[in-house]
């Protein structure tokens, strides 16, 4: 059975960092491109980053360009996404899926003072 399940959202102030992790099980983690999404209340849901499968390439959305970091340890089947300098903006729930058929359950992120 196929598993991603994402951690480390939360509650930050404007101005903080967070650090998003996707772990994966059941499948082989190193053959997939995985991308981090958004979706915001009554907004659709948007590709933030994403990363290839061996982790030597890399996307991201410009509104998150010089403050959020995708990376992946493919030994820990596991890909990350460090968010800084957070603005209230961000503030959503973030899914990781490992292109293109699975989907994480989802982690809240809320950016307010």
């Amino acid at each position: 059975q196929v598993k991603l399940v994402e951690s480390g959202g939360g509650l930050v102030q404007p101005g903080g960092s967070l650090r998003l992790s996707c772990a994966g099980s059941g499948l082989t983690f190193s053959r997939y491109a995985v991308g981090w999404y958004r979706q915001a209340p009554e907004k659709e849901r948007e590709l933030v980053a994403s990363i290839s499968s061996s982790g030597a390439f890399s996307t991201y959305t410009d509104s998150v360009k010089g403050r959020f970091t995708i990376s992946r340890d493919n030994a820990k089947n596991t890909v990350y996404l460090q968010m800084n300098s957070l603005k209230p903006e961000d503030t959503a729930v973030y899914y990781c899926n490992a292109s293109p058929r699975y989907w994480g359950q989802g982690t809240q992120v809320t950016v307010s003072s």
